[in-house]
């Protein structure tokens, strides 16, 4: 199963400010805690896991390169690897690459209490693959981060090249897009 678990903010930003001031261990740090995540985000739109490596193993070295430069992350760590990652992927397979990693590899362990888990527990996986095949890769992008990696909507912003507003009503859309092909596909069942 595919979760991405990111470090809290106020640890990233402090592991950040070290990396800048070139603490071989906070650089150390960020690439054993970033790189799996990373690959784990490449790796749901690639389907080849050595090209998935590969690629994350770049968006390290270009970090690596660019905390010398202007090029720095100055923000959020995690937005600028993951935009990084992001545009790699687009640079590689266009803008319209869907998700190739199957939803039961993706969709985390959850507590039994959250509406959307009881939800995705109690519909059937394969007409839930079906519908996220069937919404534009944007869409399923964001359902993917907000929900089945529990990013927040400032970090699904900073990591799709989105405002905030942007987000909400892209996730809005895509959950009621996947809403209706859900119906449409129980009703054909």
């Amino acid at each position: 199963m595919i979760v991405i678990v990111l470090p809290d903010i106020p640890i990233e930003n402090e592991l950040l400010d070290r990396a800048r001031q070139g603490d071989q261990l906070a650089r150390r740090t960020i690439y054993e805690q970033y790189f799996p995540p990373v690959y784990n985000f490449i790796r749901l739109r690639i389907n080849d896991r050595q090209t998935a490596e590969d690629i994350a193993a770049d968006v390290f070295l270009d970090f690596f390169r660019a905390l010398g430069g202007k090029r720095a992350p100055s923000g959020s760590l995690r937005g600028w690897l993951f935009r990084v990652a992001r545009h790699k992927v687009i640079d590689q397979y266009g803008a319209n690459q869907r998700l190739t990693t199957p939803i039961d590899e993706w969709h985390p362990d959850a507590p039994e209490n959250m509406p959307d888990v009881q939800f995705m527990r109690a519909s059937r996986t394969e007409r839930i693959r079906e519908a996220m095949r069937l919404l534009k890769p944007e869409q399923q992008e964001v359902l993917l981060l907000r929900f089945a990696q529990n990013l927040s909507l400032e970090e699904t912003a900073d990591l799709m090249d989105r405002s905030v507003s942007a987000v909400k009503s892209l996730q809005f859309r895509a959950a009621d897009n996947l809403r209706q092909l859900l119906n449409d596909l129980e009703r054909e069942a």
